[in-house]
């Protein structure tokens, strides 16, 4: 027998010449031979060329010195909130528009700087500007709705958005170490965060479809437009392979802590889950999309844990049988940086609405909400008066 193996081009796409590229161009999906549609067209033809979507100039948009000025500010203000300790945060540089014109968010075009679709999209400025859906399903399939959000905007705020969604959906139980309560997730959040900041920097912004993030009872989906690259595989994903579709999104995201480095997500989350005790995630390329399936708690780890709605109810009995309540000084240590964030701002500016708070943090406004809502559960604030007219008491020192 005589082996013949052909190594592919690089100087995609290759078509039916007696066709022409359009209608003569074609793809391998799910196991089947199409047509390429528009969208995979064009992506062959950048891939082919070395280029990017991302970093090709957005014809429409037009940008100004304060406008790239705003842009470098909201970045470091992400990365900051992102970083967790000072020597860390002390590391960050300044983003500058020389900086963003290396990653590809900007362009040089004939002297003059012009903005690029990464620069369009982490603004929220894209003509067609996609969208995060979530959504809740009883049962394992989607036959049932039982709640669904869209998360519309700048992608890293998108992004943000849709991982606190899921944070209030999933199961949280608790553990006490010493003295302290620690809360814990039924899945790894790291590799939620992770799950979904990959679906957002390296989707296919050519094909029309949305970012989909769906829990079921048994799993988490999350499924983002665009096949694998040429040269990708889901074997070699799991080894820590990676190749940007996005670039200039990539390098962004990388700045602002939201992914580490690329390459490193997958094998992580495969760890992550498996340090929990979960299933291993399924990675699948289906359809012309791209899904991973992180499943939930087995019943037996369900039995392990204590979930939010029980341990609140006891901690409530506990306490009104004891009369016994947390001392100020544990609950400054509890607190997150981005906890710290928001008191610094009421301890200035007590009369704050939350969509001013957003404004002030850089946030979207559910993120704000859920940080209020988890620290006047924990008795750190409280509204005063109505929500416009009143004001936030801090409850500690």
């Amino acid at each position: 027998m005589i082996m013949v193996e052909i190594a592919s081009g690089k100087m995609r796409p290759y078509y039916l010449k007696s066709k022409g590229i359009v209608e003569g161009t074609y793809v391998r999906v799910s196991g089947t031979t199409r047509q390429a549609a528009d969208y995979m067209l064009k992506e062959l033809i950048l891939e082919g060329q070395n280029r990017y979507y991302d970093c090709e100039i957005c014809e429409d948009l037009k940008v100004s010195s304060a406008d790239i000025a705003k842009l470098c500010e909201q970045m470091k203000a992400t990365a900051l909130k992102n970083t967790l300790t000072q020597s860390e945060k002390a590391q960050i540089k300044d983003v500058t528009q020389n900086v963003l014109l290396s990653w590809g968010v900007l362009a040089e075009k004939n002297g003059e700087i012009l903005p690029t679709n990464a620069y369009a999209l982490l603004t929220g400025q894209a003509r067609f500007q996609p969208i995060i859906q979530c959504a809740v399903f009883k049962g394992m399939d989607r036959a049932y709705f039982v709640d669904h959000r869209e998360f519309e905007g700048p992608v890293q705020e998108q992004m943000e958005a849709a991982y606190q969604y899921v944070l209030e959906k999933i199961n949280r139980g608790m553990r006490i170490q010493g003295i302290y309560r620690q809360d814990r997730f039924e899945l790894p959040i790291d590799s939620v965060r992770e799950m979904i900041a990959n679906s957002v920097a390296h989707r296919s912004y050519l094909e029309p479809g949305n970012i989909q993030v769906a829990l079921y009872d048994d799993r988490l989906e999350v499924t983002s437009p665009g096949m694998l690259l040429h040269g990708v595989s889901i074997k070699k994903m799991m080894e820590g392979y990676s190749k940007p579709r996005n670039r200039a999104i990539a390098y962004a995201f990388a700045y602002m802590k939201i992914i580490e480095k690329w390459g490193s997500g997958i094998p992580r989350i495969i760890r992550e889950c498996k340090s929990y005790g979960l299933p291993k995630p399924d990675f699948i390329d289906f359809d012309g999309d791209f899904r991973v399936n992180m499943y939930r708690c087995t019943d037996v780890l369900r039995e392990k844990m204590v979930y939010a709605q029980t341990t609140q109810s006891l901690t409530q009995t506990t306490q009104s049988s004891t009369q016994t309540t947390q001392s100020p000084a544990q609950t400054t240590q509890s607190l997150t940086p981005a906890d710290n964030a928001v008191l610094t701002l009421l301890r200035e500016q007590p009369s704050l609405t939350q969509k001013e708070l957003a404004l002030e943090l850089g946030w979207t406004v559910d993120r704000v909400k859920y940080y209020l809502h988890k620290m006047k559960k924990q008795q750190i604030v409280r509204r005063v008066g109505s929500s416009h007219n009143g004001y936030w008491e801090i409850l500690i020192g």
